[in-house]
């Protein structure tokens, strides 16, 4: 594998080495996910269509992305679903998904993002109508985000999540999965995808190119318990997405954990 001479140290997979202008940006008690108000909604419905264009432009003629469908189209058109990816581009991952949509039969998605990101200079403050759900750090904002995420499901919406939680740009493994983050499918029933982005070494072109590997469906075991499906759920989606990682083939950026 090629290896790019640029380094980046860390201490452990949950560092975050691409800080935001407000790390510690926290969201507010009375924090609304879903807001009805119809000027919300027609900014939020014109502002994503933006973004949609914007993807195509940033993602296929930029980025230059392609993508690897190995997933049936999600199943129904009432019931929306999940996508899990690895957490590797810290402008892309905003974008990519949406390139993603068509393949899984669905329009519109919405994202479980860090506090952190609303406070990136211009588009922080434009994500929640784009379709960001941040996530709170109290347990009633957590009933509250739930409940916006099913509400979303059963208009038939795709939710993105990165289980690996901190954007760590390039790197080409699958790191650990945060707790709790498999616990949404089961508890809705929606189907789960995953999209795994890799990374290949490209002649004549200084960055690697990208290639994003789509697969699933994946259903929670009902005949297990809910702690045991969420479990099992992740162990299929990270075995997945472990496998398809292989396909990278260069190393733009080398993550080097310090010793000691």
């Amino acid at each position: 594998m090629f290896k790019c001479k640029k380094q980046i140290l860390f201490d452990s997979y949950e560092d975050d080495v691409v800080k935001s202008a407000d790390q510690s940006a926290t969201i507010s008690d009375g924090y609304v996910w879903i807001n009805n108000k119809p000027l919300y909604r027609s900014w939020s419905y014109v502002l994503y269509k933006a973004a949609s264009l914007f993807s195509i432009i940033y993602c296929c003629m930029i980025l230059k992305v392609k993508f690897e469908n190995h997933a049936a189209a999600s199943p129904g058109v009432d019931k929306g679903c999940f996508i899990y990816g690895n957490h590797t581009q810290p402008v892309g991952d905003v974008f990519s998904p949406i390139r993603v949509l068509p393949f899984l039969g669905k329009k519109r998605l919405h994202v479980l993002a860090s506090p952190a990101n609303l406070g990136i200079p211009v588009l922080g403050r434009l994500l929640p109508a784009m379709g960001a759900l941040p996530l709170p750090n109290s347990i009633g904002g957590m009933k509250r985000l739930k409940a916006a995420i099913e509400t979303r499901i059963n208009q038939g919406r795709a939710v993105v999540i990165y289980p690996e939680a901190h954007v760590w740009p390039y790197y080409t493994d699958i790191r650990p999965f945060a707790k709790g983050s498999f616990k949404f499918p089961v508890e809705s029933g929606a189907p789960a995808f995953c999209m795994t982005t890799t990374y290949q070494q490209i002649k004549g072109r200084a960055k690697p190119q990208i290639t994003i590997y789509i697969d699933g469906p994946f259903y929670a075991d009902e005949r297990l318990s809910r702690k045991m499906q969420s479990e099992r759920l992740a162990e299929e989606i990270r075995s997945c997405m472990t496998e398809r990682s292989k396909n990278s083939t260069c190393q733009y950026i080398e993550y080097v954990r310090r010793s000691g």
